[in-house]
């Protein structure tokens, strides 16, 4: 059992590849943006604080994201290093650390954006049920 669990520790390099993958991947890029927005969210929710407790708020805020930053940062190095070979590993870091794939990180919140304002009225269910209750004449809305 234990020579199983070892066997399935992927190796030291394919760790190191899919770290730079994780560190210039997806995550790594939107998490800042997201900590920014709660942080502000959060501040904003608490105007009674003084301009020196907003201060520590942001200080503890920042220590509290750079902890949880690195446990997913740490989780994504090991599934990605447990799915993928090295050889996939390296090059994928090799295009992330491309001007393109830079210019992708840049423009990946605005995309991200652009496509949740396109499912702005989406709703799969509502949507199935009304097709099903035009198909069938069943589960109609009253």
């Amino acid at each position: 059992m234990l020579a199983a669990a070892a066997a399935a520790q992927p190796s030291p390099d394919a760790m190191r590849w899919a770290r730079a993958v994780a560190e210039s991947g997806t995550l790594a890029t939107l998490l800042p943006l997201i900590q920014q927005k709660e942080l502000d969210e959060l501040v904003a929710a608490h105007p009674e604080l003084t301009p020196k407790e907003k201060e520590a708020l942001r200080a503890i805020a920042l220590r509290v994201y750079q902890a949880g930053r690195e446990r997913l940062i740490a989780g994504e190095t090991l599934a990605l290093a447990r799915q993928l070979s090295v050889g996939d590993l390296r090059e994928i870091a090799k295009f992330n650390s491309s001007e393109a794939a830079a210019r992708y990180r840049v423009a990946l919140p605005k995309v991200i954006a652009g496509t949740m304002q396109a499912m702005a009225d989406m709703d799969y269910k509502r949507d199935v049920l009304t097709a099903y209750c035009k198909d069938t004449g069943k589960l109609c809305a009253q």
